[in-house]
């Protein structure tokens, strides 16, 4: 077992941790080499030419409003069927298009972003991702994976060479529950035969992954690569690379 500070910024009593779950996009893979720079491509390759820079503010701007409308009843089980997650992606899409000016073939667009965000070939490990899931397979630790994802980050996985590093997987998906409902997290713990207060959740989101992994008694990490959350009221890393010194690993 590792030690793990389990307060906010990582001060405060310390705990036994005996599995460390992760999150999967934006926390250990993403769209290369980004979203803002595929979404312009495929504009691209479609006729329309917008600035990859605009689309990033609009996605950053859209932030807030995302997980709202991810949380809400509307969007409730989104990536639970294909048809639920092709409607909540139709209607980012046709937003962001708006967003950036693009006022025509909305259809043929957000069709054509669909197919691109869906296809394997898109998706990369972040650098730091593999050198720690590696030194987290080489300690006792349980490793698991609980993510907002549709069935096919199954083949993701796969394809990235990264499924047989976790000994529990827990994709919405496939479960047909998704963060922030406690239950997602219960199964992992479960299958994992683990126990919440000594479990470390490492993801991108104080909502979904902060907030939800703490009101089931998990130990959350933010990891926040690109400094949006400094006064999170969490452990906060900036990389993946910091997550040993996080959970004890470097005594």
């Amino acid at each position: 077992m590792r030690t793990c500070g389990s307060s906010s910024g990582g001060g405060g009593a310390s705990v036994d941790v005996e599995a460390v779950f992760f999150d999967a996009g934006e926390t250990l893979l993403y769209p290369h080499p980004s979203f803002a720079e595929l979404f312009t491509e495929v504009l691209r390759q479609e006729g329309h030419r917008v600035d990859p820079a605009v689309v990033q503010d609009v996605v950053s701007a859209s932030s807030r409003t995302l997980n709202e409308f991810l949380t809400s009843e509307e969007a409730r089980l989104w990536s639970t069927s294909p048809e639920r997650s092709r409607a909540m992606w139709d209607r980012l899409y046709r937003s962001f298009l708006a967003e950036v000016g693009v006022g025509e073939d909305h259809d043929r667009l957000a069709d054509a972003l669909y197919r691109r965000f869906r296809d394997l070939a898109t998706y990369r490990l972040h650098p730091d991702a593999l050198p720690i899931l590696r030194r987290l397979r080489s300690t006792d630790l349980t490793i698991g994976l609980i993510s907002n994802f549709e069935e096919w980050l199954e083949q993701l996985l796969e394809a990235l060479e990264v499924q047989a590093f976790f000994d529990v997987t827990v994709i919405s998906g496939v479960e047909g529950v998704e963060k922030p409902d406690a239950e997602i997290f219960r199964i992992a713990l479960a299958r994992a035969g683990a126990v919440a207060e000594r479990a470390v959740y490492v993801g991108d989101s104080p909502v979904f992954d902060v907030d939800a992994a703490r009101a089931v008694g998990m130990i959350p990490v933010l990891i926040d690569r690109r400094g949006r959350h400094p006064d999170a009221d969490s452990i906060r890393i900036t990389s993946l690379e910091d997550l040993p010194g996080v959970i004890g690993l470097d005594r």
